[in-house]
């Protein structure tokens, strides 16, 4: 996914940006940045590694160093950014978070124009940040080059821009990712999640709509291009990515997650001795189940986090379940001898919460029953990086209708997505014989959406029903 953070300040706003940048740790495992503006000292960047040590520790000496009254961060789950860049609008900072899906026809396209390059990363990818300033450098202005590249973008892109003057901030045109604008005395910040900003001692001034591009000075905001009238917001922000103090379109992550939990609860007719959720995302959703049945909540494992206090995951996938595995720390006395009903946010793969299934038998439960928090996930994301895997047959859900319906290549989806279908059932029933499961319930589209509290028109649900 990622996150991004930016501030326009009339003193020194490196602090306000180290800290709001790390508060965006949870979105990112890979790269990280800062890049600030001072008049004196021209544009300055930092990018580190954070795959194997937190964002605080990485940039610690940087933060002593870096001056400037305008800045912007991130937190970034692939390419290294932001990235200074040097162009006929003068010289700039951007950042980005989104999907490019039509990476080589825009390359082509930008080649056809002029004589131009793009840097390979160690993987031979082309950074898709230093793409976007390619295609904005096509256009004569910064506002036409934004909206350029938005428009031609297959999938989505929010942008944070900072010039000499101030920062342009600029959500994706369909406002699939958030952009939530802060104030206090001196300064203004844009970021992606809501909170990051509460301790630095900003109030909540408005989100940016669907589409809408506005440049940020430390004087105050003004909007340059207007917001569009449709938006498909990321459901899943709420499900799973969002951190617990964060609000989207004014509905709390938190409460959305106890909602969901309380809806899964009204339809089940599961009688576990205790419910849990897997840490951390799980465990909201588990607390809405609980209050709403009268089955006790209780925490049958605890996350080691002195040592792992991010998601740290290796790109190796057998790694990656071990890791996962290592993490969770049983609790005997709540294991032995019961009956336990789980809250995950969501499964993709299924492998790891079939190692978590297993490890909850080997420490002596009973009964272990599944409950995911959103419906079952059909399709890989077009729009943000919510998993890098290179094929829908990574996801469970594709496989096992791969062992229900052979090679058939005219397979109807809306079968497995639709809860009252005798494909779906039957889909269920082999994702849980095949990770071990008592017995499987996801949470139904509908009831998902309802716990969200937003008009279904407005919410991005393709992961789940393919519909765009």
């Amino acid at each position: 996914m990622g996150g991004f953070f930016g501030v326009a300040s009339k003193e020194d706003c490196v602090f306000d940006l180290f800290f709001g940048t790390d508060y965006h740790s949870h979105l990112g495992t890979r790269r990280a940045g800062m890049a600030v503006y001072d008049a004196e000292r021209g544009f300055d960047r930092s990018i580190h590694n954070i795959e194997n040590a937190p964002f605080r520790t990485k940039f610690d000496k940087d933060v002593s160093e870096m001056r400037g009254y305008l800045g912007i961060g991130c937190i970034s789950d692939y390419e290294p950014q932001p990235l200074i860049v040097r162009s006929h609008h003068g010289t700039y900072a951007i950042s980005t978070v989104g999907k490019i899906n039509n990476t080589d026809s825009l390359v082509k396209d930008i080649f056809k124009t002029g004589k131009t390059h793009f840097l390979e990363m160690s993987g031979g990818d082309i950074n898709a940040t230093e793409l976007v300033a390619a295609m904005i450098n096509q256009k004569e202005n910064l506002i036409e080059g934004i909206q350029y590249a938005q428009e031609v973008i297959d999938g989505s892109m929010t942008i944070l821009l900072m010039t000499q003057k101030g920062i342009y901030a600029a959500r994706d045109k369909l406002g699939r990712t958030p952009v939530c604008i802060g104030k206090k005395e001196d300064a203004y910040c844009a970021s992606f999640e809501s909170f990051a900003y509460l301790n630095l001692g900003y109030t909540e001034e408005r989100e940016l709509g669907p589409g809408e591009i506005v440049v940020m000075t430390p004087e105050g905001v003004r909007t340059l291009v207007k917001p569009g009238k449709d938006m498909k917001i990321c459901t899943f922000l709420w499900v799973y990515y969002g951190y617990p103090s964060s609000s989207y379109e004014g509905i709390s992550v938190e409460k959305m997650r106890y909602n969901c939990g309380a809806m899964l609860a009204k339809r089940d007719d599961a009688h576990p001795d205790i419910v849990a959720g897997v840490p951390d995302s799980g465990t909201a959703h588990a607390i809405g189940y609980a209050n709403t049945s009268g089955i006790p909540f209780s925490r049958p494992f605890i996350k080691y986090t002195p040592t792992w206090p991010r998601s740290f995951m290796p790109t190796m996938q057998s790694k990656r379940n071990l890791i996962a595995k290592m993490k969770l720390i049983p609790v005997h006395d709540l294991i032995q001898g019961r009956s336990l009903l789980l809250i995950d946010d969501s499964i993709v793969r299924g492998t790891q919460l079939r190692e978590t299934t297993e490890f909850l038998y080997q420490s002596g439960a009973k009964e272990v029953h599944i409950r995911p928090a959103c419906p079952p996930i059909l399709y890989g994301c077009k729009y943000l990086n919510f998993s890098r895997s290179t094929s829908e047959m990574d996801l469970i859900t594709r496989r096992v209708i791969q062992e229900i319906e052979g090679e058939n290549p005219n397979v109807d989806l809306s079968l497995y997505s639709n809860p009252d279908t005798p494909e779906y059932k039957e889909m269920l029933r082999r994702i849980g014989e095949k990770l071990s499961f008592t017995t499987l319930r996801y949470h139904r589209l509908d009831d998902m959406i309802e716990s969200v509290g937003i008009d279904r028109e407005k919410l991005c649900t393709y992961c789940w029903d393919g519909k765009e």
